[in-house]
């Protein structure tokens, strides 16, 4: 795998992003390309590399970048808005359309978590996008962050974001705070455990985010538009025993989309402590994509 920086802007924010290229010497261009879109607090040193590392592999060009407010990437610090990352995923289809070992008519969108929902979003209203791939998504944001609250910690986070609407009219700032105070890690054991263990590893992860963010997430529903994807394809892939983003997230996402249209359940699987290279699911995972990915492509040559 060869890597370059290309980075782009997204609403005269400059985002970093790197393009991971299979290791042939160009034998394989103009290559089809994967955008990967993390989740919440996602970098891309963590998924979309991983995704990159495996994917070229397969001869895909990968494009892996940071939401504004993230990592390298310019933005407000603690701003973290899917409406938004939309955007930022929208602007990276631009940017690759644009590089000539590139196949502007093979650009696919995988979306992981959080990101899930923005490949939808962005996907609905972006007819470029020829293929999308949500792996243990969000439907609904009000849906999805409900099902990882308790009762008592649901009526406070809901309290705090009316009060910091009040707040942000007044001083236009809004407040800071814990980004396990809108999702609720502990409550899923083994996401816990391997976000403690694995993710808190890549610099500026697990930092604050805005109430502001939280009520934007409330007011996002990817389902809502996931018709639009159609008539290209749309997989939607979840862990059966996903404790942070509820199945019902993937069944319902699926309900609401036209065909062509697959829905994979993970049996045994929870949100991410399968997320390593060599692991057996994602492994298998890789072949499910690789192979969603190769029909949908081919069907764009034929056609």
């Amino acid at each position: 795998m060869s890597v370059r920086p290309l980075p782009f802007f997204s609403s005269g924010l400059r985002l970093d992003a790197d393009l991971h290229l299979p290791d042939d010497g160009g034998a394989g261009a103009p290559y089809p390309v994967v955008i990967p879109s993390s989740g919440y607090q996602g970098l891309k040193v963590i998924h979309p590399e991983r995704f990159a590392r495996t994917l070229t592999e397969r001869g895909y060009a990968v494009l892996a970048f940071d939401y504004r407010s993230f990592g390298a990437s310019e933005g407000e610090h603690g701003r973290l808005i899917p409406q938004e990352w939309a955007q930022d995923l929208r602007a990276a289809v631009d940017r690759v359309s644009t590089v000539e070992e590139l196949d502007a008519n093979r650009i696919g969108l995988l979306g992981w978590g959080m990101g899930g929902g923005v490949v939808v979003a962005e996907a609905a209203e972006d007819e470029r996008v020829r293929a999308v791939a949500a792996v243990n998504g969000i439907a609904d944001g009000t849906r999805s962050t409900r099902n990882m609250h308790d009762a008592g910690s649901w009526q406070s986070l809901q309290e705090r974001i009316v009060a910091d609407r009040g707040r942000r009219s007044e001083w236009g700032r809004s407040e800071i705070t814990s980004p396990w105070d809108i999702v609720r890690l502990d409550l899923d054991d083994r996401t816990d455990g391997y976000v403690g263990a694995e993710l808190y590893r890549a610099p500026g992860f697990g930092s604050g985010v805005t109430l502001e963010s939280a009520d934007m997430l409330l007011r996002f529903s990817p389902e809502s538009v996931a018709h639009r994807i159609a008539p290209r394809p749309l997989f939607v892939v979840h862990g059966g025993e996903n404790e942070l983003h509820k199945p019902e997230e993937a069944r319902s996402l699926y309900e609401h989309a036209e065909e062509p249209k697959r829905l994979e359940i993970i049996e045994g699987a929870g949100h991410t402590e399968w997320m390593f290279d060599e692991h057996p699911t994602f492994r298998a995972l890789l072949d499910q994509l690789d192979g969603f990915f190769t029909d949908a492509f081919d069907r764009v040559l034929v056609g």
